[in-house]
């Protein structure tokens, strides 16, 4: 039988439960901060052991990253070899300058991407697909079908947008480190989010036409 106090009890079981979980989920979050700490230390001092680490920790967002501007997975996996042996070969003059580990590797994937469009000045659409979890038939082509339109849609904003775009809701960065990226001011990267964004609405609702 519930009582005035037993629910009251459990209500503080509940609150310390949570507080417990938000705890751990806080010392993970510290742990693999220091991990990558370390793990850019021992690189910078030429460990390629450590390097190779910080490779598997980095890939996956870093291909993403390329990817959503390629639109072609040969191509986005070759440029993503390339940005971590440039990293490689330049780890050895990185600083910490209060920004994370992963700014600095965004920033080279950033200028590697404009050499790679000023050398191929074509336009290119992006018409891969990114794999989907296993999972009922139906749900995995609906979502397929939703993430090719975001996908189209993101192809036709200008290149600096595409990025902002990206970082901002894919990567999940700050607008300070996207900023320390793309090379703008915070003001600057506000204002081409809200263009982006405005643009992507209008496309995705329709109220705008794909050239073509």
């Amino acid at each position: 039988m519930f009582t005035k106090e037993n629910v009251t009890v459990m209500e503080t079981i509940r609150y310390r439960v949570h507080r417990e979980i938000t705890d751990m989920e806080a010392d993970s979050a510290v742990t693999k901060d220091e991990q990558v700490q370390r793990l850019v230390e021992r690189a910078t001092g030429g460990d390629v052991d450590a390097f190779g680490e910080l490779y598997g920790i980095y890939l996956d967002p870093i291909y993403r990253y390329i990817y959503y501007q390629i639109g072609d997975k040969t191509t986005a996996e070759d440029l993503a070899e390339e940005i971590f042996l440039k990293a490689w070969r330049g780890i050895g003059k990185f600083k910490w300058k209060g920004q994370p580990f992963s700014s600095w590797l965004y920033r080279i994937a950033h200028n590697h991407i404009v050499d790679y469009f000023r050398t191929n000045r074509q336009t290119q659409l992006l018409d891969g697909e990114i794999p989907a979890n296993d999972g009922d038939p139906v749900e995995e082509a609906e979502g397929k079908m939703i993430r090719q339109e975001l996908l189209d849609a993101i192809a036709f904003l200008p290149r600096q947008q595409q990025q902002i775009i990206i970082l901002k809701f894919i990567e999940g960065l700050e607008n300070v480190e996207i900023a320390k990226i793309i090379g703008k001011s915070q003001g600057a990267i506000r204002v081409m989010q809200m263009r982006a964004l405005t643009t992507l609405r209008q496309r995705l609702n329709g109220e705008v036409q794909y050239e073509g």
